[in-house]
């Protein structure tokens, strides 16, 4: 196969078949979207590549019905994000912190409300914290889960067992909130 095509599966919906230099066997892709994806190694044919897909189609379903909810999410994430009084919100998430800090014993220096591009929140070695103003439309448990993540900075400076025990103690399950976070990653930028 030399050059990409998009061909309409039934069940599935367009499927990209791209060759690649790379590749070295099939290989599929389901991204939110972009849909489906088929990196195609260039000594495989566009036949044995259509054959793969249809051996795989309950696979491909699953994955674009979690693709399909990611979107959405996102979507209803999109819209509250754009409604947000940047003001507003700026005294909710500050007051927030204030309130988790004062509730677990944290002290922090200043507080940035920003609309960061690539992160939930920060905290500097002088224990600033930095907060995205789009925490403002998470889920509530996620919001506290990332303020509180940054307030065990100001204690713990690293990744560690010690930061994630701690962190469990006052969310829970921290890593079970941290995957659910990623979740949102898609909507930071």
């Amino acid at each position: 196969m030399h050059n990409s095509k998009t061909v309409e599966i039934e069940g599935i919906g367009s499927v990209l078949f791209e060759p690649s230099r790379r590749a070295k066997r099939l290989n599929i892709s389901v991204r939110p979207f972009r849909g489906v994806r088929v990196a195609v190694p260039r000594s495989t044919s566009f036949k044995t590549a259509r054959e793969f897909v249809s051996s795989k189609i309950g696979w491909i379903r699953k994955h674009l019905k979690k693709m399909k909810q990611m979107e959405s999410d996102h979507q209803t994430f999109s819209k509250r994000a754009s409604d947000i009084d940047k003001a507003e919100t700026q005294q909710r998430i500050v007051q927030r912190l204030h309130e988790l800090g004062k509730l677990h014993g944290f002290a922090h220096n200043k507080v940035f409300v920003r609309n960061l591009k690539t992160r939930w929140g920060s905290c500097s070695h002088k224990n600033n914290i930095s907060l995205n103003m789009k925490l403002i439309a998470l889920p509530e448990e996620l919001l506290d889960y990332v303020i509180l993540h940054e307030l065990v900075h100001t204690r713990i400076r690293n990744h560690g067992k010690d930061f994630w025990r701690e962190l469990d103690r006052l969310v829970g399950n921290a890593r079970a909130l941290n995957l659910k976070l990623k979740r949102y990653d898609m909507m930071l930028a």
